[in-house]
């Protein structure tokens, strides 16, 4: 919303919210999340044309179009728990426009939704006993977080389905006369609504199932002696497949992808598609061997325990420059090492350890009350060489670009010997760090003490 308003000067943006401490802080100077280049477009824009308010009724009442940008959280009881999503807030949101609205209007799901949700909104919106027309569009966002902005600025398309009438079509230009505005037409699609939908989870299981592939090949990679970062060369300069999200890792996170594929494989279980579903669920299946495999690996290599070591995670987040935990890989590998009795010390430059323990709990049914000493068992440092202090190993979960720019020998100079270092995002010069004395080991990489023939 805050590109658009910086885009398209003469149009009024006002984004609203029940909770008044999340619209007092985007109206102040500390915005609750972080995303480089976010603040200078809100404060270009905020207080002209764009607003935050918790006067949902009378935004609703002056506005011609309304998007629904609502969290669409995996259910976690009932049917389909644990693969369905939860539209629940896009229908108190329909309802809502429908009781406030003295005008017709045009409702805009931005939300990731199950394909055919639209057809929900829009029943809702019908029952209305005012008379009034509703246009009903999908108008999902490819973007990412950590280069969010950019992706706004520059998109590489922008999607807008509506239903095949006259007065969808019509509704649908509007929209597209809003991107018209820094958008080439020709990288605004429109479809119809279901395709627009549907599309949105497909390009986050085809991206996921990428990552998904290497981090297969990386374990094979690490078995055999291969490189995995010479095969995703090799692979990637095929113009076909491309190279991009061929980076081996701990794997993904974020709230995007392993909730979107769930979400699929739901829908497909749910049409009598078994196979297909099937298919997709090995994505996940995948992830969660890369995360556990890490977790092994870390205690196979310090002679099988760690308990009472003290142990330096660098990265929380589920991807540099953002400070989300959301489902972030980082999380379960903590889990495993406390599990294991490790003494955590965590360092990430943007992730509060408030925000780490409300995921924790969310997630992996981890707090205080149900594993008492949680507390004290993960250390949040404040920088990356108080985490290292004493330390027996240190893993690299989140590819923040200082973390690449480290004092190694300084570092390795302060932890207890042998002292190893995990690579979760192979970042690091693995042949300096081993120059220096550390125990290197990485994702998709030929152990040397393993293999004599390198």
């Amino acid at each position: 919303m805050a590109v658009i308003a910086a885009k398209c000067p003469k149009i009024r943006v006002c984004v609203v919210d029940l909770n008044q401490k999340q619209i007092d802080a985007w109206n102040s100077s500390e915005l609750p999340i972080y995303e480089p280049g976010l603040p200078d477009v809100v404060d270009k824009c905020r207080g002209k044309n764009l607003f935050f308010s918790t006067d949902i009724d009378a935004e609703i009442k002056q506005a011609d179009i309304i998007f629904i940008s609502v969290n669409t959280p995996t259910k976690t009881m009932g049917i389909g728990a644990g693969r369905a999503a939860n539209v629940k807030n896009c229908e108190l949101c329909a309802r809502k426009i429908a009781e406030v609205s003295d005008s017709d209007k045009i409702v805009v799901e931005k939300s990731t939704v199950p394909v055919r949700t639209a057809q929900a909104v829009r029943r809702v919106l019908e029952c209305n006993d005012k008379g009034l027309k509703f246009q009903v569009l999908s108008n999902p966002e490819f973007l990412a977080e950590g280069t969010a902005v950019p992706d706004l600025m520059a998109p590489d398309r922008v999607l807008i389905g509506g239903v095949q009438s006259e007065d969808g079509i019509k509704a649908a230009q509007t929209l597209v006369s809003v991107y018209a505005n820094w958008v080439p037409r020709d990288q605004i699609l429109t479809t119809n609504l279901w395709s627009s939908e549907l599309s949105k989870l497909v390009a986050n299981a085809f991206l996921a199932q990428r990552v998904s592939s290497i981090n297969s090949i990386s374990a094979l990679c690490e078995a055999t002696g291969a490189n995995v970062s010479e095969i995703t060369r090799a692979v990637g300069m095929d113009d076909r497949i491309g190279k991009r999200f061929l980076n081996s890792s701990i794997g993904f996170g974020g709230s995007c992808f392993q909730k979107d594929i769930l979400n699929l494989v739901y829908l497909c279980e749910t049409y009598g598609l078994k196979e297909c579903a099937d298919y997709w669920n090995n994505v996940i299946i995948m992830n969660d061997y890369q995360k556990k495999r890490f977790s092994e690996k870390m205690v196979s290599s310090m002679f099988n325990t760690v308990t009472g070591k003290k142990i330096a995670i660098l990265g929380y987040a589920f991807k540099k420059d953002t400070g989300d935990v959301r489902e972030t890989p980082s999380m379960f590998v903590v889990r495993d090492l406390v599990l294991e009795q490790a003494k955590i010390h965590v360092y990430d430059p943007q992730v509060k350890r408030e925000d780490m323990w409300v995921e924790m709990d969310y997630t992996c049914d981890m707090s205080e009350k149900t594993h008492p000493g949680l507390g004290t068992a993960v250390t949040t440092a404040p920088d990356a060489y108080s985490a290292c202090d004493g330390s027996h190993a240190l893993a690299v979960l989140t590819e923040w670009d200082e973390f690449k720019t480290l004092d190694y020998e300084r570092i390795y100079k302060s932890m207890a010997k042998p002292a190893f270092v995990f690579d979760g995002r192979n970042i690091l010069d693995h042949d300096a760090l081993r120059k220096i004395g550390f125990e290197v080991h990485a994702i998709g990489k030929p152990d040397p003490n393993k293999f004599s023939d390198l």
